[in-house]
């Protein structure tokens, strides 16, 4: 029996508008939630915002709003973002939600009557960027390490947690669960953490400075540091302590953050829920920074990357594979869009665009449009053990979901979609669909790629979950069911035959950077070539070029027409095709018969000279001799040129 799966975003803070970092984290929650959609049918993924403390009453203020209404327009943006980005979250949690708060007090009051918090008089530096205090050991410099301002020197009296106390019952722990902070670096980044003096922390605020925020329960003159509020919210949002989903879900929770918040998720999160009575979370998985153009996104850099920017440029599919795919869970990544470009038009259009349109369109051709039955007898023969390779990938892709490698699950799917790629061009459909005689074979390397392709369209779900979709719907099946599911994907030869295939399409059309001021246009003459280029076509284009392999049979002139050669070519179609080229100032007709060449053959036919020419034969000509385009090796008339 599978047990439950509950993933958390950190509440994202709302004194900023949301950008990359916060789109990397809820689509990296998304998939691990949407993967194990495929294992479990319970599952739980929680997003929200964190609305209170210092910094936002100076953004509010900054914009002429009341806090509220400054939390209630940025928090509704996070909020709007997300369907847009496809995220599939069960709930979104607001800090001043009025179930939150009363949790929140809660717990203060439990660890209170415990006796692990006290009121003290305190010194310290202060930074307001980050609203806490810092220790000397902690600036670099003397400045806070992330605002690279001075902390101000502050005095006041308030109220603190006994972190101390609970510093060496959470080393030991961390030491029996060594994969309860994920990847190491950061377990090992904690541990280093513990190797010095914990210091109490100050969980409370003065009202006389900060008035925007939760009151303590046990003194009505001070309102609670903003993460002893904001973490509780992984509990709250469950119900706790007596609700159904805290039950169910709270022993099995798996957090991701980014780098930068590990200490909060780290240490201050696991010893207040020690104090508080709660069992500690299952992971917390931390991935790192995306940098842009090499540099930290920063607001003062001007390099913050706005998601829907990009979404409605390149799609949302293709943004959501970028970000599973360029960054190794737990390092720093580099966003540029020349690399987003580049994954799009070798991994999707390349690799899955065109395995999908190659087997799509054999399928419509060969067959009418309907999955071909196969022949237990030819079956092995032909099958040469993709069946066996798919369920390795299921089970490699499942590992790498497991522990948040995304980038390592992706690459298995990959390599399985390449493998199909290669069984294409190692069974060759188009020879065997010349012969009768091979009918069967046929037959099964069809119906072989058609499962490939779905098994791949199950394991691509969690990331790009509408061209699954898409992918589901063009091999005849429904995408309203749970064709994801990792025990039918499992089951190979589940399409059944004589199901209807609709008209194929192109999954993923190339792209082009945009062209920046001063770079070469189309047409524009580029590096001396003479003519020029020709404007750009894109994919969809070019392929509606059909190049075929012919082998010319016999060769002529034409009378009264000194350039012209009249062609007879065999393209495999059981009927000799005729040809006119201009091409017979540099080619002897009797040279040319048993060549190949490569023609369009699916040119609207012409009359040249009174005689019907039914394509066109590649050649290169400078204006003063013409050379024809001919292969090194032999290959079957009619056999297309990729």
């Amino acid at each position: 029996m599978t047990e439950p799966f509950y993933v958390t975003t950190p509440i994202y803070y709302v004194n900023a508008r949301p950008h990359l970092g916060h789109a990397y984290t809820t689509i990296a929650a998304d998939i691990a939630k949407r993967f194990h959609t495929m294992v479990t049918d319970e599952t739980f993924f929680l997003t929200g915002t964190d609305e209170h403390g210092d910094k936002i009453m100076r953004a509010a203020r900054k914009e002429g709003l009341s806090p509220r209404a400054y939390v209630d327009k940025i928090s509704s943006l996070f909020r709007q973002l997300w369907p847009q980005l496809n995220i599939s979250n069960d709930y979104f949690i607001r800090t001043t939600d009025p179930g939150h708060i009363a949790v929140v007090e809660k717990v203060l009051q439990k660890i209170y009557d415990q006796g692990d918090i006290y009121f003290s008089e305190y010194e310290g530096k202060y930074c307001f960027g980050c609203e806490r205090f810092y220790t000397e050991k902690e600036l670099v410099d003397g400045r806070c390490p992330d605002h690279q301002t001075e902390p101000e020197l502050i005095k006041e009296s308030n109220y603190f947690f006994k972190m101390s106390k609970y510093q060496q019952w959470w080393t030991d722990y961390i030491n029996r669960h060594p994969d309860v902070i994920r990847p190491e670096r950061y377990r090992n980044e904690v541990l280093s953490f513990l190797r010095e003096p914990l210091e109490d922390l100050c969980i409370s605020r003065p009202k006389s400075r900060i008035k925007w925020g939760i009151t303590l329960p046990f003194d009505q003159d001070y309102v609670t540091y903003v993460w002893f509020d904001a973490l509780i919210n992984y509990i709250s949002a469950l119900g706790y302590p007596d609700g159904e989903l805290f039950k169910k879900f709270w022993p099995v929770a798996q957090h991701i953050v980014a780098k930068d918040i590990l200490k909060p998720h780290g240490i201050y999160w696991p010893i207040m829920l020690k104090a508080a009575g709660i069992p500690i979370y299952r992971h917390l998985n931390v991935h790192g920074y995306w940098n842009v153009d090499d540099s930290k996104m920063s607001k003062s850099l001007g390099n913050v990357v706005e998601p829907l920017q990009l979404k409605n440029v390149y799609g949302l599919d293709a943004f959501r594979y970028f970000l599973a795919r360029d960054m190794v869970f737990g390092l720093d990544a580099s966003f540029n869009e020349e690399a987003l470009v580049k994954r799009i038009n070798s991994d999707l259009a390349n690799d899955l665009g065109n395995l999908f349109s190659r087997v799509l369109t054999m399928a419509h051709k060969y067959f009418g449009s309907i999955v071909p039955a196969i022949d237990s007898s030819v079956e092995q023969e032909l099958s040469l053990g993709l069946s066996r390779e798919a369920a390795q990938t299921i089970d490699e892709f499942s590992r790498h979901m497991e522990s948040f490698a995304f980038h390592k699950a992706l690459k298995a799917v990959w390599r399985f979609i390449n493998r199909l790629n290669k069984y294409i061009d190692v069974t060759a459909p188009w020879v065997l669909a010349k012969s009768k005689s091979s009918r069967k074979q046929l037959e099964v390397v069809i119906y072989n790629l058609l499962e490939g392709l779905r098994v791949i369209s199950g394991l691509i779900y969690p990331v790009m979950p509408d061209t699954a979709a898409r992918m589901q719907q063009h091999l005849g099946l429904d995408p309203e069911t749970d064709f994801y599911r990792l025990e039918k994907l499992r089951a190979w030869k589940s399409l059944l035959p004589g199901t209807k295939l609709p008209k194929t399409v192109a999954l993923f059309p190339r792209v082009e950077m945009p062209k920046m001021d001063g770079q070469p246009q189309a047409g524009q003459d580029q590096a001396g070539l003479d003519p020029p280029l020709l404007p750009e076509i894109d994919i969809e284009q070019f392929a509606a070029v059909d190049l075929r392999v012919a082998t010319v049979i016999k060769a002529e002139p034409i009378p009264r027409a000194k350039k012209l050669l009249k062609l007879e070519i065999d393209m495999g179609e059981g009927r000799p095709r005729t040809i006119v080229s201009g091409i017979a100032a540099s080619h002897r007709p009797e040279d040319l018969v048993g060549r190949q060449v490569i023609v369009v053959a699916n040119l609207k036919p012409a009359k040249l000279m009174g005689v019907l020419s039914e394509g066109m034969l590649l050649a290169a000509g400078d204006g003063k001799q013409t050379a024809i385009v001919m292969l090194d090796k032999k290959v079957e008339p009619g056999t297309k040129v990729n």
